[in-house]
């Protein structure tokens, strides 16, 4: 298929904005409690959609599945797993170690890795001294640009909880709970990017499916079922362990709207992976390590720019809004500077 930066972009955007927006709804549940909408969102997102999406669009799907071998198989599925156990982890994380620094550890690893995991392993030989530069430069100001904007949402929780109530005590925790907790983060951060992961090391698949007759983009969705079937282990493990645990089951009997908002989020976030894969296609050989860098570009800005909408940041402070427009401004740059890297 001929590559073609422009749509790849593009895609990848509406990708990012799916993606940035899919929590969203989680702000308007009623009764559930999250365990009971990430039950449903888990087996929405990773199981009913991704096998909809294969069965609708790729042809011979498991005689391309049956072709191949075990290790082909295993690989996309294992790190899918690694991924599902990033998303339990990341919920903990950010109990431990508040939302700003878990966010700013897990999210920077998972970009700075998924990026250049991929370019490293697969397409090394195929990128030249001038792409090196503009695509490490890319990384390395996406980096900048998530902490600054974390660190600005840092500031404005702060800000919030001491305007809310009594002075809360914001000192360092214990060091041994603190280094434990940095540590977990760290741990999530290097498995986040598994999903991306499973993709770019699952193109076996793909190409098997295109063997069998199917155009390129259709190809890609033969990939997801198995990737996150393993991804769907941890999640639907944790969500029932917290259902037994909290003794929340009783709430799916409750007639809300929830139920319609945990689908939605699910639709939400299968659809944004669906077009991701779609516009690693477009972006060529480097669609995989480059467009997962776009890909949490556009998700990182899209979710702060909803924040921003919902109301937010109305009262944060000057210094917090200012980080926040320096953030957006250097993954502006990063974005450019990616592109540039791809062509």
């Amino acid at each position: 298929m001929t590559s073609s930066l422009p749509i790849g972009i593009a895609l990848t955007l509406l990708a990012g904005l799916m993606s940035g927006n899919c929590m969203l709804p989680l702000k308007f549940n009623r009764r559930w409690k999250y365990e009971n909408t990430w039950l449903v969102f888990s087996v929405v997102s990773l199981v009913l959609l991704p096998w909809a999406l294969a069965l609708g669009l790729v042809g011979h799907l498991f005689e391309t599945y049956r072709s191949l071998s075990m290790f082909q198989i295993a690989v996309p599925f294992l790190f899918g797993i690694g991924w599902g156990i990033a998303e339990v982890l990341f919920g903990i994380s950010v109990v431990r170690l508040g939302l700003g620094l878990a966010y700013a550890i897990i999210v920077g690893l998972g970009a700075l890795l998924g990026t250049l995991v991929p370019l490293f392993v697969q397409h090394r030989s195929q990128v030249d001294e001038k792409a090196w530069i503009e695509i490490l430069a890319g990384v390395a100001v996406m980096i900048a640009g998530i902490a600054l904007s974390t660190r600005g949402g840092q500031i404005r929780e702060r800000h919030a909880i001491d305007g809310r109530g009594p002075k809360i005590d914001l000192s360092t925790p214990p060091s041994n709970k603190y280094l434990s907790a940095i540590l977990l983060a760290i741990l999530c951060g290097v498995m986040a990017p598994m999903l991306n992961f499973s993709f770019a090391f699952g193109q076996d698949i793909a190409h098997q499916a295109v063997r069998l007759g199917n155009t390129e983009l259709h190809a890609a969705y033969a990939v997801w079922p198995v990737g996150l079937a393993g991804g769907f282990l941890p999640n639907i493990a944790y969500s029932l362990y917290l259902l037994q645990k909290n003794r929340t089951w009783a709430r799916f009997k409750l007639d809300s709207p929830d139920m319609l908002l945990a689908i939605l989020m699910g639709a939400l976030w299968m659809g944004a992976f669906a077009l991701y894969g779609m516009s690693s296609s477009y972006l060529g050989s480097l669609g995989t390590s480059i467009g997962w860098g776009l890909f949490q570009i556009f998700m990182i800005m899209t979710a702060t720019l909803s924040g921003v909408v919902t109301g937010e940041w109305k009262r944060a402070p000057a210094s917090s809004r200012l980080l926040l427009t320096s953030g957006f401004a250097c993954l502006a740059v990063a974005t450019t500077l990616l592109a540039m890297g791809n062509q």
